[in-house]
C-alpha cells in the first residue's frame, strides 16, 4: 500500500525541530522524499534519524534562508537529488522572547525580518519555477496566530507574520493558473521549544513595561510545557492541506487562535459600523 505522498518531493524549512520536524516525519511516513532544510544541521540530522530515513528517502540541507544563493542551492539540490519538487513548507522562523518594541535593537529586528519574511519570499521565488515544470505543486507558509492578532509584546514578530499573510494572499492568486496551491497555517500555542530555547530575552528589561510585557513573559514561561497544541496534529493538518484540490487560503490551528480571531473580527466589524459616516465622508460631492 502506497502513501498519499508517494513519488512526491518536499522541502521543509525549519525541519530541525518543533512543528517542522513533525511535518518531516509525517511526510516521510506517507512516502514523500523529504529535504530537511535548517541552519541547525545537527537538529536536521536528528530529524532524519527519527524518520528512519535513508539517502534514497530524505536529505538535509544546511541553509540560511535569507541568503538567495543558499536558497537557490537548496532547491537545486532537492531537484537534482530527487528529480522534482512538489511541496514547499516554509516553517523556518525566529522569535525574540517577547520584549517591548523599545528593547528590540536594529540588528535583531533585521534578523527577524530577514528570516521570517525574506526567507519565505526567497524560498517561494526559487521553488515556483521547479513546481511549474511539474505542472503544479503546493506551498504551505507556517504563519502564526500573531499574524492575525497582534498583542504586546509581539509587535516586531507580528509584523513579519502580518506581512507573510499578505504575501500568501497575493501569491495564491499569482500562481493559481500554474496549478500551484498556497495556504497559510496559523497555529496558536503549540508545545514546542518556541517558548524556551528558540527565543532571546533582553538582559536589561525596562521596568516600566513590567505590568504589560513583563506579566506576559512570566505567563509564557510558566505555561511553556503545558501548551495545548500538539505538533503531530499540526503536521496532520499540513498533510491534509497538501492533498486538497481546493485548499483554504488560511487554516487556523487551535481553539485559542479561533477565539482570538473571532473576537477581533467582531470588534473590527463594530468599529467599521461605528465610524462608517466618517469613512464615507471623504469623497468629492457626487453630481
Amino acid at each position: 500500500m502506497t502513501g498519499r505522498l508517494e513519488n512526491k518531493v518536499a522541502i521543509v524549512t525549519g525541519g530541525a525541530s518543533g512543528i517542522g520536524r513533525a511535518i518531516c516525519q509525517r511526510f516521510g511516513r506517507e512516502g514523500a522524499r523529504v529535504v530537511v532544510a535548517d541552519r541547525n544541521i545537527a537538529g536536521a540530522e536528528e530529524t532524519l534519524s527519527l524518520m528512519e530515513a535513508t539517502p534514497e528517502t530524505a536529505a538535509t540541507v544546511d541553509v540560511n534562508i535569507s541568503d538567495a544563493f543558499q536558497v537557490e542551492r537548496m532547491v537545486n539540490e532537492a531537484v537534482t537529488r530527487f528529480g522534482r519538487l512538489d511541496i514547499l513548507v516554509n516553517g523556518a522562523a525566529i522569535l525574540i522572547r517577547t520584549p517591548p518594541l523599545v528593547e528590540v535593537d536594529e540588528v535583531l529586528w533585521d534578523l527577524t525580518m530577514e528570516t521570517n519574511l525574506k526567507g519565505v519570499f526567497l524560498s517561494c521565488k526559487y521553488a515556483i519555477p521547479a513546481m511549474t515544470a511539474n505542472g503544479g505543486g503546493s506551498i504551505v507558509n507556517i504563519s502564526s496566530m500573531t499574524g492575525l492578532v497582534a498583542n504586546p509584546p509581539n509587535g516586531y514578530y507580528s509584523s513579519t507574520k502580518f506581512a507573510l499573510e499578505a504575501l500568501t494572499e497575493a501569491l495564491a492568486q499569482e500562481v493559481k493558473p500554474f496549478g500551484i496551491k498556497v495556504t497559510a497555517i496559523e497555529p496558536g500555542a503549540f508545545r514546542t521549544d518556541w517558548a524556551a530555547r528558540s527565543m532571546w530575552e533582553s538582559a536589561t528589561p525596562i521596568s516600566e513595561y513590567a505590568d504589560t510585557v513583563g506579566s506576559r513573559k512570566t505567563m509564557i514561561k510558566e505555561f511553556a510545557n503545558h501548551l495545548p497544541g500538539d505538533p503531530r496534529k499540526a503536521a496532520e493538518a499540513v498533510l491534509m492541506v497538501t492533498g486538497l484540490d481546493d485548499p483554504p487560503l488560511r487554516l487556523l490551528l487551535g481553539r485559542d487562535v479561533l477565539k482570538a480571531v473571532r473576537d477581533k473580527l467582531a470588534a473590527f466589524s463594530a468599529s467599521i459600523d461605528e465610524w462608517a459616516p466618517v469613512t464615507k465622508d471623504v469623497e468629492f460631492p457626487r453630481s
